[in-house]
């Protein structure tokens, strides 16, 4: 721990976190991007630091490597390139999802390497992997923005590499032994009681400065997966992909009751008053008593017209790779949990697909995204909006015309 971090007695996580940004700030420890505050530092000799991951030997035997995509790691996620290893990059905030899995072009010079381990290369050079795959990660790398020699970690205060964790773990895509790296500046490793950590919180097996590599010996039990009575129904809202892996582990039995509909949270809502203030809240889509009842519609009939001349023009959602055999109740019901039932549903089984109207194209891009990685008897859905927006009757997907049954 450098001199110039002092903590004082009973700090917070808060406490600590400003401490190091401050510090950080005031000596000119980091470069872009400045201020610090509220980021994972992208600390000066980031790059001096990660160069320590190769001697690791549970990097040398890894072959899926999951980074995340803060700067700091960009060296991190290059050497992992460079070794031929799987890597993969959380989504930015889980936004659209979890992981996406870089792969480079074949032949891939450095430079080109380099680039593919940037923001920009993340998004240029990777492809999303859905829930269902079969990934099994070998080492996870996270930042941090404090970290104790004990293991005992604190990020930016988000939660979001605490959450992926667990939801790696609820995948069956990390094993309990999965170590976890941290890569920081010396000044960054300071002592934190364990007091402040929960059970929810990452702890880490090394950390990589620019002057050391640290094992800590942790012990500490990492998270088992996600604790959904500490997850708000705001949360759920932000990261759609949350709400999938819910519907999942509450089709398997499990406990999926949210913090706002725990007993012990103050004016603790039940969870169908939940699903009830969802429908009218932030995702803006229709109700179940408005959702159609009609497995076979006509687009172009007078009733539907009408709607449209009310509401505007209908934006349509494509479902497919629908599992043979499923009844359209099954989809109705995946539709009602995430809060996405239609103003219209046109059900066409025999060809494994669905459309789903809703009154317009902002619903229609935020049921994409709720919808994204769904699966039903165990295929994952491909939900996507139509190409061709319906017109009298027609829409197009992928080049093919279909005309609605």
């Amino acid at each position: 721990m450098e001199a110039g971090v002092r903590l004082s007695a009973g700090a917070s996580k808060w406490d600590i976190r400003k401490k190091i940004w401050d510090y950080m700030e005031a000596n000119n420890l980091a470069d872009f991007p400045r201020p610090v505050h509220h980021r994972i530092p992208n600390f000066k000799g980031a790059s001096h630091a990660a160069s320590r991951l190769p001697g690791l030997q549970e990097f040398k035997t890894a072959k899926t490597i999951k980074i995340n995509p803060d700067a700091p790691q960009k060296t991190a996620r290059f050497l992992t390139l460079e070794a031929r290893k799987t890597l993969l990059v959380p989504t930015p905030r889980l936004r659209s999802g979890l992981f996406n899995k870089i792969v480079p072009p074949p032949g891939a010079t450095k430079e080109i390497l380099r680039i593919c381990a940037t923001s920009q290369g993340v998004k240029d050079y990777s492809v999303p992997i859905g829930l269902d795959a079969k990934v099994q990660v070998d080492l996870v790398v996270v930042g941090s923005v404090a970290v104790s020699e004990k293991g005992w970690r604190i990020g930016k205060g988000e939660g979001f590499a605490d959450m992926e964790y667990a939801m790696m773990v609820s995948m069956g895509a990390i094993r309990e032994d999965t170590p976890v790296v941290t890569i920081v500046h010396d000044c960054q490793v300071v002592d934190i009681a364990e007091e402040l950590l929960d059970d929810h919180d990452l702890t880490v097996d090394y950390i990589l400065t620019p002057t050391r590599t640290i094992k800590t010996g942790c012990k500490r039990p990492k998270p088992q997966g996600i604790i959904w009575h500490k997850i708000s129904y705001k949360m759920l809202e932000r990261i759609p992909i949350l709400k999938n892996l819910r519907y999942r582990e509450k089709q398997a039995g499990k406990d999926v009751i949210l913090k706002d509909e725990h007993p012990d949270f103050p004016n603790a809502r039940k969870p169908e008053d939940s699903d009830e203030n969802a429908k009218s809240g932030n995702t803006k889509l229709q109700t179940e008593s408005t959702s159609a009842q009609i497995e076979h519609c006509h687009v172009g009939n007078d009733s539907l017209s009408a709607k449209s001349e009310t509401h505007g023009a209908l934006a349509t959602v494509y479902v497919g790779n629908i599992p043979p055999g499923t009844r359209v109740s099954e989809l109705k019901s995946a539709l009602r949990e995430f809060h996405a039932s239609p103003l219209r549903l046109s059900w066409q089984g025999a060809q494994c697909r669905a459309f789903l109207d809703y009154t317009d194209k902002m619903t229609a891009e935020s049921v994409v995204s709720s919808l994204k990685g769904l699966s039903l008897r165990g295929q994952t859905l491909r939900v996507e909006m139509a190409k061709n927006q319906r017109n009298k009757g027609q829409v197009e997907i992928n080049g093919q015309r279909n005309e609605s049954e």
